[in-house]
């Protein structure tokens, strides 16, 4: 049974995505790995270049920055990378995500067991989602909890919206959940690169108006805006990104966490957390026993 990974990256450098450790963490598990890299200044194909490694296909494309709403370029990049892949599945990973190499076993297990079902198009991975610091993640059910990363090689199948989930002739995929994890760093970046990446982000859904509008002048606090479930991860983390999380501090979002509760107080964070505790989770996909 072959895996083929695919990404997509951008500038991935200049906006310090850990693409490398992403692919890196992948790639045991692979027989190819397919990624798309959009018209970048910064070196980053000569980065993808450096990991020296003959699984790995480089597909050049330029991005339609006129596509923004919605993020629908990035979907569009996605299943550029999806076409180029080969093998009986699809390990699609984002290049702010990594998966544990202590998971293999559980992959390879529920990859095997749902080639054998017709009803299951792909798995879902459980999320952690590090906030502020690789020592800080969010346990707010406002953030996605599950979402499906490996996906049977169907060319019905198809890269969604944002690129966040897939569709299967216009309708949500059938997963089972895989029992391994994956562990996303889109909010664990230093401050002052976590600006700039949200400003770069936002151009990928809205005009230059609106960007300079609601991302200019603010204070780096303010860019952290959802303190109020914030944990202290006392996990491991793949080991891809070991040098990456070493050393990271966690006083900046503490400070900002302390902050934000001092001024809501705590009556007010327990409304908080009621509220959202209440909020039904949006799926991307009909979670399948």
């Amino acid at each position: 049974m072959k895996i083929s990974g695919a990404a997509i990256i951008r500038n991935g450098v200049k906006l310090k995505f850990p693409f490398v450790e992403s692919i890196r963490s992948v790639l045991p598990l692979c027989g190819e790995f397919v990624v798309a890299v959009g018209d970048s200044d910064d070196g980053t194909r000569e980065r993808i270049e450096s990991i020296n490694d003959p699984k790995i296909k480089i597909i050049d494309t330029k991005w339609d920055m006129d596509k923004r709403s919605g993020g629908q370029v990035l979907s569009e990049q996605t299943n550029i990378a999806l076409c180029g892949c080969s093998g009986d599945w699809i390990f699609y990973i984002q290049s702010d995500e990594a998966v544990s190499e202590k998971d293999f076993d559980k992959i390879n297990l529920a990859v095997d067991a749902a080639s054998k079902r017709d009803d299951i198009d792909g798995l879902a991975f459980g999320y952690l989602h590090f906030y502020g610091s690789y020592n800080t993640f969010q346990s707010g059910k406002n953030w996605y909890p599950q979402e499906i990363r490996l996906v049977k090689n169907d060319k019905s199948i198809v890269s969604h919206g944002d690129a966040q989930g897939f569709r299967k002739n216009g309708k949500k995929l059938r997963g089972i959940a895989c029992g391994a994890d994956i562990y996303h760093y889109g909010w664990a970046r230093q401050p002052e690169v976590m600006a700039e990446k949200i400003r770069s982000f936002h151009k990928l859904w809205h005009d230059d108006s609106w960007v300079e509008k609601n991302c200019s002048n603010k204070s780096l606090p303010e860019f952290y805006t959802d303190l109020g479930n914030l944990r202290e991860f006392r996990g491991s983390h793949p080991a891809a990104m070991s040098e990456l999380v070493s050393g990271d501090s966690s006083d900046f979002i503490l400070k900002c966490r302390d902050q934000y509760l001092k001024k809501r107080g705590l009556l007010a964070f327990a409304k908080d957390a009621l509220r959202r505790t209440m909020i039904g989770q949006h799926r991307n996909f009909i979670l399948v026993k």
